[in-house]
């Protein structure tokens, strides 16, 4: 079971390096060779980047005879989505009561642009006209 370690977690995300490697092992498991390709780093600098992935419990590394694959470890991206999710509905129920305002603030303002009454337009057409 992976540990909840959000300070971990997000410290780890906070690098871009970090989420190129963890954007591709989502395509699938990789050795540590392939994951340094795009970067323009040595492989001893890729090799920090990952064992702070996996000091976060984002990845796992294995070892199969020469070959030591990379994978991500999903259960703790649920986690921390898990986590979020308290604060999505807060921030999407505060969207929808500011979407709610600002619909009735534009009908108001659409009722003030509107002219009062009939006696206005009925009076305005009768001036106008030519007998």
């Amino acid at each position: 079971m992976v540990k909840l370690n959000l300070d971990a977690t997000f410290s780890a995300l906070a690098d871009p390096t970090r989420r190129a490697i963890l954007a591709r092992l989502a395509r699938g498991e990789t050795s540590v060779m392939e994951l340094a390709k795009p970067f323009a780093m040595s492989l001893p600098a890729v090799s920090k980047h990952l064992k702070v992935l996996e000091h976060a419990g984002l990845i796992t590394r294995g070892r199969e005879a020469q070959w030591r694959p990379c994978r991500i470890e999903p259960r703790a991206l649920k986690e921390v989505d898990d986590w979020l999710e308290h604060y999505r509905r807060f921030y999407d129920e505060s969207f929808d009561r500011l979407d709610d305002y600002l619909k009735k603030l534009q009908a108001k303002e659409q009722s003030a642009k509107e002219p009062k009454g009939k006696e206005r337009k009925a009076g305005s057409a009768k001036r106008g006209r030519k007998k």
